[in-house]
């Protein structure tokens, strides 16, 4: 072959293979500006809150690039924003794996997970996260909550202590620590975390309510009113928080010693919920609020005029749709104090057949029950109450009346249940072995009677029913 057809030759397919790389450099950079404006008009689609149109562009791009990062990040996102957490997780899952130093990716997983609780993942992967770049506070404080929820109150502290070493100025991790080592069992530790959270943000109610609810169960009845009326003043449109403040006006008067005080803090628990009720007068919670303080100051000073005013409120309250059973409960009280017991027995039965059942309302159904000599009822919401209160410290006596009540519905066999066990919580109690004898003596079992009887006799040897049965027996 000449050498000028060689040359040729060699020029032709030189001439060729710059043109197919110049052909494969201008399809890159049609490929590359194609998948950058897809990006924008995605980008440009979320900004105007027009997802489905975000996620086509979105996938374009990844389509165009499918090692692109950054597609896949944004794609979830927009899929998270829309609530299609499990889509997003899988793009928040690649766009790691394509970038494993890249730390948003990792982020927006852990919080994937979490939204979707399951806590142990999203606490695995903030983990993960933390390993690129452990001076984040706003992660470590998002691993403590996972932790936190994962139901692993130790290592959540562990990791609060960690956000707290990073940035203490935050509000919400000495919130959750408070929750943690309240659950724990810690309460000065939890009471001191939830003070310095409203310190940081005198603002945050949640904390404001922990703390009462602290100073309430430990006895700081002061402290507790403070915070309620801190948690009424920022939240002035909730008619709740004013009630739960004479509420709180309630119990402090019921909790002093002094009868000055008791009669001050009962005035301002009044003077508040009338405020209430001035405002906003269809309120039955305040009504019933305001008839509990009004009640127990009849009960105290056995005033007449406080029992109206108790019934009147407490009537509003009953009266309203749906009234709970403890609403119920104290109208039907105010109306047996006030010797209304035909209308108080009506307004009981209500209260202890609406759930939840006010428990106090069986033991006040009974009382007007057997006034009106019904004793089978009476007897019956007394054996509702033991069961619903077991353990409570009138048990032995509330025993007696019970079979008491059987002896005169003429029951004896539950009359020896429940008397024998009256028998064995008040074993010096003449009554009990009075009724037991009888019980026994209906039911034919003369040596148990007996044995009643003489240890009747040995407590009190002058008792003249027991004499009366003891020569019955002989």
């Amino acid at each position: 072959m000449e050498p000028l057809v060689k040359y040729a030759i060699v020029a032709a397919v030189a001439v060729a293979l710059m043109a197919g790389a110049a052909a494969s450099a201008y399809q890159a950079a049609a490929r590359e500006r194609d998948y950058r404006l897809l990006l924008t008009r995605g980008d440009v689609a979320v900004a105007q809150d027009q997802a489905f149109s975000a996620i086509e562009n979105y996938s374009g791009a990844v389509a165009l690039r499918p090692d692109s990062m950054l597609a896949h990040l944004r794609r979830g996102q927009t899929y998270r924003q829309r609530g299609s957490l499990n889509a997003a997780a899988r793009d928040f899952r690649t766009a790691s794996v394509l970038d494993p130093s890249a730390t948003r990716p990792l982020e927006e997983l852990g919080d994937v997970f979490y939204k979707q609780k399951f806590f142990k993942r999203s606490a695995e992967v903030y983990e993960t996260r933390l390993r690129l770049d452990e001076r984040a506070p706003h992660i470590t404080f998002r691993l403590a909550l996972a932790r936190y929820r994962n139901g692993d109150r130790a290592a959540a502290l562990a990791a609060i202590g960690q956000t707290l070493r990073l940035d203490n100025t935050r509000s919400e991790p000495h919130y959750l620590m408070g929750l943690c080592l309240r659950e724990e069992g810690d309460l000065a530790g939890a009471s001191a975390a939830f003070e310095k959270a409203v310190e940081r943000s005198p603002g945050l109610i949640a904390a404001h309510e922990e703390l009462a609810d602290l100073y309430a169960q430990t006895g700081r009845p002061n402290e507790e009113l403070e915070q309620l009326q801190l948690i009424a003043a920022l939240d002035r449109n909730q008619v709740a928080r004013q009630v739960e403040v004479g509420l709180a006006h309630a119990r402090a008067s019921r909790l002093a010693r002094d009868p000055s005080r008791q009669e001050r803090q009962a005035n301002l628990a009044i003077l508040t919920l009338g405020s209430v009720l001035e405002r906003s007068p269809d309120q039955p919670g305040a009504n019933r609020a305001l008839g509990d303080v009004w009640l127990g100051l009849a009960q105290s000073r056995q005033d007449p005029l406080d029992l109206r005013k108790a019934l009147e409120a407490l009537q509003y309250a009953a009266a309203a749709p749906g009234a709970p059973s403890d609403a119920l409960a104290l109208y039907g009280r105010a109306l047996l104090l006030d010797g209304q017991v035909d209308a108080a027995e009506q307004v009981l039965q209500q209260a202890i057949s609406r759930f939840p059942v006010e428990p106090a309302a069986f033991l006040d159904y009974a009382l007007a029950a057997e006034r009106r000599n019904h004793v089978d009822a009476a007897r019956t919401a007394l054996i509702q109450y033991s069961a619903l209160v077991p353990g409570d410290r009138d048990s032995a006596d509330r025993a007696l009346r019970i079979g008491l009540l059987s002896l005169r519905a003429d029951d004896a066999p539950t009359a020896v249940v429940w008397l024998t066990r009256a028998g064995s919580r008040l074993p010096d109690d003449t009554r009990v072995y009075a009724a037991l004898a009888d019980a026994q003596l209906r039911l034919g079992n003369t040596s148990a009677a007996r044995a009643a009887v003489d240890r009747g006799l040995e407590l009190s040897p002058g008792h003249a029913h027991l004499a009366a049965l003891a020569s019955k027996l002989r």
